[in-house]
C-alpha cells in the first residue's frame, strides 16, 4: 500500500451492493458477491434536515492505496492509525499527512504484521494491537514505538483462544458445544470468521462476536475466556458495541439487534430490537451509553434512544427515526462527540450531527466523496476544540476499491 496525493474526483454511477454475511456463505468471495441493498424503512420517521446553523469545511489529505486487496478495518490511536487488509497485513502510519518516505509506493516498511486470514476489525489496547481474522482467530500483537521500529514487524503475544484455555477445555466432554450438525468443538473457539471486537469502558474485558453467531468475553489481562453466548442470533453476527455501563449490543444477518448484560457472571438477553427489514451491518454506541446507531441494508441508519426508569423496561431502548441519504446499504459507522459518521455501499461518507441550536434531530453536514466502490470501514478523532460548538477531527475511510482515505474536517457555527 502506497501513499498517493488525493485529488477526490466524484463517484462513477456504478451499481453497488451491499455486503452481508450469511452462515451458509463462509468465504470471502462469496460474500462479496452477495452485496444487495434493500427497500428503505417507510414506517420510520427522518431525523434528519438541512443544517442552518453550523458549517464544515472538509478535505481529502491522502489516499493511500493497496495492489490487491481491500482495508477491511481501521483503528486509531493518539498518533498513528492502523490499517487491515483483506490479504490479511495490518500497516501503519502517521496520524496525519505528511507521509514519509517508507509509506512511498510499493514500501512494506510500514507492514507491522501478517496472519493467516483477512483483518475483520481491529482494536487498540495500551501498548497493544489486537485484530480479529477470517480463519477464525484473534491475535493480540506488541506495538513497537515507530522512532525505534525501524521496519521490524510486531510480535504476535497471544492468539485466542489461548493455548492455556485449549488444553483445559479438550478433555472434558461438558466444554463442548454442538457448532453445526454432527460436529461439536469446545466452547472457547470460534468456527467462522470473527466479524467485530469492542473493549469494555476500562479496557478489562474484550468482546468479539462472530460469524458462528456467538459472541465471547475474554479477560484482557491474561487473555481467558471469560464467557460464551452461543446461538445469540440466527444468522451471522456482524457489529458489537459495548455501552460505558456494561451493555452488549449485538447486530446480525438475521435483522435484529439483541441487547445483553451480565447477570451472575453470565451475559444474558435484556431485549431484542427489531424495525430493520434487512441485515444490520453497523453499530455505534454514544459515549454516554444512551443512544445506539445502527446500519442496515435498507440505506437508513436507525436512532435508539434509552428508555428512562420505569419505561417498560423490556424494551431498553425505542427507535425515534432514521437517518436518510444514503442511496445504498449502511457499511460501517462510527461516533465522536456529537458527530455521527456514516459509510455506504453507494461509495460515500456522510457527516451528521446531533441537535444543533437546541433543534431535534441531526443536520447532515457533509458527503464525502472519492471511493470508487463501498466504503467498508471507518474511524474518527477529534483533533481539537476551540470552543463548545468550533472543532476538528481526522477521519479515516477504507474502501473495497482497494484505498483508505485520510479526511480533515473543521466544523464550526455560523
Amino acid at each position: 500500500m502506497g501513499f498517493l496525493p488525493c485529488s477526490c474526483p466524484l463517484p462513477c454511477k456504478t451499481r453497488s451492493e451491499c455486503e452481508t454475511k450469511s452462515t451458509h456463505h463462509q468465504s470471502e468471495s462469496s460474500t462479496s458477491s452477495s452485496l444487495l441493498s434493500q427497500p428503505s424503512l417507510p414506517l420510520v420517521p427522518s431525523l434528519s434536515f438541512q443544517p442552518q446553523s453550523s458549517s464544515v469545511d472538509h478535505q481529502c489529505l491522502a489516499t493511500l492505496k493497496d495492489k490487491s486487496s481491500y482495508v477491511s478495518s481501521l483503528a486509531v490511536s493518539d498518533k498513528l492509525f492502523y490499517t487491515g487488509s483483506s490479504n490479511s497485513e495490518i500497516r501503519v502510519w502517521p496520524r496525519e499527512p505528511p507521509f514519509s518516505p517508507e509509506y512511498s509506493t510499493g514500501d512494506d516498511r510500514n507492514v507491522v504484521s501478517t496472519g493467516n486470514g483477512g483483518v475483520k476489525s481491529l482494536v487498540i489496547l495500551g501498548d497493544k494491537l489486537i485484530s480479529a481474522h477470517q480463519d477464525h482467530k484473534i491475535r493480540v500483537w506488541k506495538i513497537i514505538d515507530e522512532s525505534s521500529r525501524r521496519g521490524q514487524k510486531y510480535k504476535c503475544v497471544a492468539t485466542l483462544p489461548t493455548m492455556n484455555d485449549r488444553f483445559k477445555n479438550l478433555f472434558s466432554s461438558k466444554s463442548y458445544v454442538e457448532v453445526r450438525r454432527h460436529k461439536k468443538c469446545t466452547w472457547v473457539h470460534h468456527v467462522d470468521a470473527v466479524s467485530s471486537l469492542a473493549l469494555s469502558q476500562d479496557g478489562s474485558l474484550l468482546y468479539s462476536a462472530s460469524w458462528d453467531r456467538s459472541f465471547k468475553i475474554w479477560r484482557t489481562s491474561d487473555f481467558k475466556c471469560l464467557d460464551s453466548i452461543e446461538k445469540a442470533h440466527d444468522d451471522a453476527i456482524n457489529a458489537i458495541v459495548v455501552s460505558k455501563d456494561g451493555f452488549v449490543y449485538t447486530g446480525s444477518a438475521d435483522k435484529k439487534i439483541k441487547v445483553w448484560d451480565k447477570k451472575d457472571k453470565k451475559h444474558s438477553l435484556v431485549a431484542t430490537l427489531t424495525k430493520h427489514l434487512s441485515a444490520v451491518n453497523a453499530l455505534a454506541i454514544s459515549e454516554d451509553g444512551k443512544v445506539l446507531y445502527s446500519g442496515a441494508c435498507d440505506r437508513s441508519i436507525l436512532v435508539w434512544e434509552r428508555l428512562s426508569n420505569g419505561d417498560e423496561e423490556e424494551l431498553h431502548m425505542s427507535v425515534v427515526g432514521a437517518l436518510r441519504g444514503h442511496t445504498k446499504a449502511i457499511m460501517c459507522l462510527a461516533v465522536a462527540s456529537d458527530l455521527v459518521l456514516s459509510g455506504s455501499a453507494d461509495k460515500s461518507l456522510r457527516v451528521w450531527r446531533r441537535g444543533l441550536m437546541e433543534k431535534e434531530g441531526y443536520s447532515c453536514l457533509a458527503v464525502l466523496e472519492g471511493h470508487t466502490k463501498p466504503v467498508k470501514c471507518l474511524a474518527v478523532s477529534v483533533s481539537d476544540s476551540d470552543s463548545n460548538s468550533d472543532f476538528s477531527c481526522m477521519v479515516y475511510s477504507g474502501s473495497l476499491d482497494l484505498s483508505a482515505k485520510v479526511w480533515n474536517l473543521r466544523v464550526s457555527s455560523i
